[in-house]
């Protein structure tokens, strides 16, 4: 699998940098996993956005998914015809009031909100704590904690595996996702400390001791906020995980 990095900035895209979002690549088939502020232009910098397999989203905070208004547009008013995407609906793996939420989005005014129907561009696919197969990969995915329904995701290819966190606190169905996994891509929102809100996001301490109890190969920081210290956050990373840790970047491939 080859994970290539769109877009890495926490809550909110930082400068020069999108939001969250990756792309996975294998056989031919191209996965994107959260579509954050600003990721649809980079994806258009590595693929025709009309070539993706499928679409996975952890969960429907702006910072993870406010292309998709924009990727419906690209797909619903792209002038060639070979591009109509009646002929090929894309995949999208999502909380399950993925379909109002985004109707409302697109909808040009409140009052055709309730009109407004995107099942002609995207078949969705509402998430649960289960293991679907996605072209030539098996994504596990487990509810974890976050203030809004949340998913983290173990993706396997070829006897290797990937989990990302998505937006979490601590919790046991993350253990039980990360546990052996080859990569760990982890969100680590701030450092470690007594007053930061429970059951939202991981500091760089806990994506270290995380990545340490699961016993992965190697450790990806990402979802670094433009006003917390990179820097301080990887360091917490590294001093609680001794194998290869990394503080991706914009542009970033990784192989999986």
């Amino acid at each position: 699998m080859l994970l290539t990095v769109l877009g890495c900035s926490g809550s909110v895209p930082g400068p020069n940098t999108p939001a969250s979002g990756y792309l996975i690549e294998a056989d031919d088939f191209l996965l994107a996993m959260d579509l954050g502020n600003g990721t649809l232009a980079e994806l258009q910098c590595y693929c025709d956005p009309f070539l993706l397999g499928a679409l996975l989203l952890s969960h429907l905070h702006p910072d993870h998914c406010a292309d998709f208004t924009a990727l419906t547009v690209f797909r619903r008013y792209h002038p060639k015809p070979s591009r109509d995407p009646k002929l090929h609906r894309l995949p999208v793996y999502a909380p399950g009031d993925a379909p109002e939420r985004f109707a409302g989005a697109y909808a040009p005014s409140v009052k055709e909100r309730g009109e407004t129907d995107l099942s002609d561009v995207f078949d969705f696919r509402a998430l649960g704590s289960a293991t679907v197969q996605v072209g030539p990969f098996e994504v596990t995915s487990r509810l974890v904690l976050h203030p809004c329904e949340a998913y983290a995701f173990r993706i396997s290819h070829g006897g290797r595996s990937l989990v990302y966190t998505g937006d979490t606190g601590p919790c046991p169905q993350l253990d039980e996702l990360t546990e052996g996994a080859d990569v760990l891509l982890a969100e680590a929102s701030w450092t470690h400390g007594p007053d930061r809100p429970a059951d939202m996001h991981l500091s760089g301490r806990d994506a270290g001791e995380l990545a340490t109890r699961a016993g992965v190969r190697r450790l990806l920081i990402t979802h670094v906020p433009p006003w917390t210290d990179r820097e301080a956050v990887f360091a917490e990373a590294r001093q609680n995980y001794r194998g290869d840790a990394r503080l991706v970047e914009l542009g970033d491939t990784y192989t999986v």
